[in-house]
Order: structure tokens, then sequence, then C-alpha cells
């Protein structure tokens, strides 16, 4: 199982050597040392968000592109629009839920079943 920082690293690389950046140019644009970066391009340092973030930026990236294209590189399939998944054992259609919630129904109990952890219900009870 490959680690994560690993992939982060992967993803990073490809996507500054795509641009034709160097490790210097995105270094400087996310304010780390060319030799961090390089250490997180190879896998050898894990980053906080905040540091990610600010990679992420002088890539003209978000974080979600970093996630999503760090989902790709271990599934090796792109997302699938939301519309098009289908949510296994959900009693309800999209339809049928906002009906229940217009007609009253907390959150919580629309979402009763394998969907929502016991942990996560108490959450949206409360």
């Amino acid at each position: 199982m490959a680690l994560l920082r690993g992939v982060i690293g992967v993803v990073l690389r490809r996507a500054r050597a795509d641009q034709g950046k160097t490790l210097k140019d995105v270094a400087e644009g996310a304010r780390v040392s060319v030799q961090y970066l390089s250490e997180l391009e190879r896998g050898r340092k894990e980053a906080s968000s905040e540091v990610l973030a600010a990679i992420c930026a002088a890539l003209g990236w978000t974080i979600v592109d970093l996630l999503d294209a760090v989902r790709v590189e271990l599934v090796g399939a792109p997302l699938q629009p939301l519309a098009d998944v289908e949510i296994v054992g959900v009693a309800s259609s999209v339809a049928g839920f906002g009906r229940e919630l217009a007609s009253g129904a907390s959150l919580a109990s629309s979402m009763a079943g394998p969907v929502a952890a016991p942990s996560f219900q108490a959450q949206l009870a409360a």
C-alpha cells in the first residue's frame, strides 16, 4: 500500500513539471525552502494542510484539486459527477429525502441506516 505522503509528492511533482515550473519557482510562491519542497515531492516529509494549501496556490490549484488528483492516482479513475453516483442503502430517493425534510423529519432520522455512522447521527441530532 502506498504512503499518502508519497502519492501527494508524486502528484505535486507532476503538476509542477506539467506547468514547466522549477522547484525554486514553486518554493518561492509557497514560501517554503527548495529543499523542503523537494523532500515533499520525494515523499520524505509530511506537510501540514497550510503548507499544502500554499504549494497548491503556487501551482494555481486548490487543496480540492490536489486531493482529487491524489484520489485519481490511488484509485486510477476520474471522479464521477455526483448526479451519477448511486448511494447503496439509502431508503428514499433524493426527492423523497426532500419531502421527508419538508414534512418536519430531522436530518438525523432521514439518514438512519448504513449511510451515517452512529456517532455522526448523534452530531446531526444535536
